[in-house]
């Protein structure tokens, strides 16, 4: 069944063919300031398989680590969508049409996980980020 996901107004839609090749609790800053949460479910595919309709605006911005990436929301309604790195793009899991099949393995930046912050335990955990 392929992903495919919308933002709030309809204006962009996606879709990958691919299944996920990860699905990931992120804590890190950026990713609870672009969120307005505690932390951000990204669901990575690979770039080749991803397909958008509708225009999006970008945010270009570099990790401690050294990655940049282009965080792209709709510009009409604001909802941010996914995160495109080279070869990986993260959809944020809330924009998904249908979500409920997928359960996050593992969860990155966990030194900054927000203490009232519960996550299931169980998943693999690495302190700072891991991009695939």
């Amino acid at each position: 069944m392929p992903l495919t996901g919308r933002c709030l107004c309809g204006a962009v839609r996606y879709t990958s063919d691919a299944e996920p090749q990860s699905v990931t609790y992120c804590h890190c800053d950026d990713c609870r300031r672009v969120t307005g949460s505690a932390f951000n479910v990204g669901v990575g595919v690979p770039a080749s398989t991803f397909q958008l309709s509708g225009k999006t605006k970008g945010y270009e911005s570099t990790n401690d680590e050294g990655y940049t990436k282009v965080r792209e929301f709709c510009p009409e309604c604001g909802s941010q969508l996914f995160t495109r790195y080279p070869d990986l793009v993260f959809i944020k899991a809330g924009t998904l049409d249908y979500s409920e099949d997928l359960r996050p393995t593992r969860e990155i930046w966990t030194e900054m996980t927000v203490p009232w912050s519960k996550i299931p335990d169980g998943l693999d955990k690495f302190p700072r980020s891991s991009t695939t």
